[in-house]
């Protein structure tokens, strides 16, 4: 979310940032929308968003490790997914979560 608004720059008095949150019955996935309406994110850097240590920022400005953390854990911990989708004005970051594991594959800590 930190990225969102240090995205939105100059927009945030006009930008938005939404979070949105669902449970996929079909599926049996909790899905995580968060986006905004910034100026979106050029596709050559989509590519690289959860490669680690990238970042976009100049050196001591935020973190360049977020993403990459976020990505590991949602995908390697939880067995979920994490997806971007962004054009100029309209960019998400959709989190898969399963609710319940397969067989097998150890709960993450904490989870009931």
């Amino acid at each position: 979310m930190d990225n969102a608004l240090d995205a939105m720059g100059d927009q945030l008095e006009e930008g938005s940032l939404r979070v949105v949150a669902a449970y996929v019955a079909e599926n049996g996935n909790v899905v995580v929308e968060i986006g905004d309406n910034g100026p979106g994110i050029p596709l050559e850097i989509q590519k690289r968003v959860f490669e680690p240590f990238f970042t976009t920022k100049p050196p001591g400005v935020g973190t360049d490790w977020v993403c990459t953390f976020t990505y590991n854990i949602i995908v390697h911990k939880h067995h979920g997914s994490i997806n971007l989708v962004s054009r100029p004005g309209a960019t998400r970051f959709v989190v898969t979560l399963p609710v319940q594991f397969q067989k097998g594959e150890s709960a993450p800590s904490g989870a009931a």
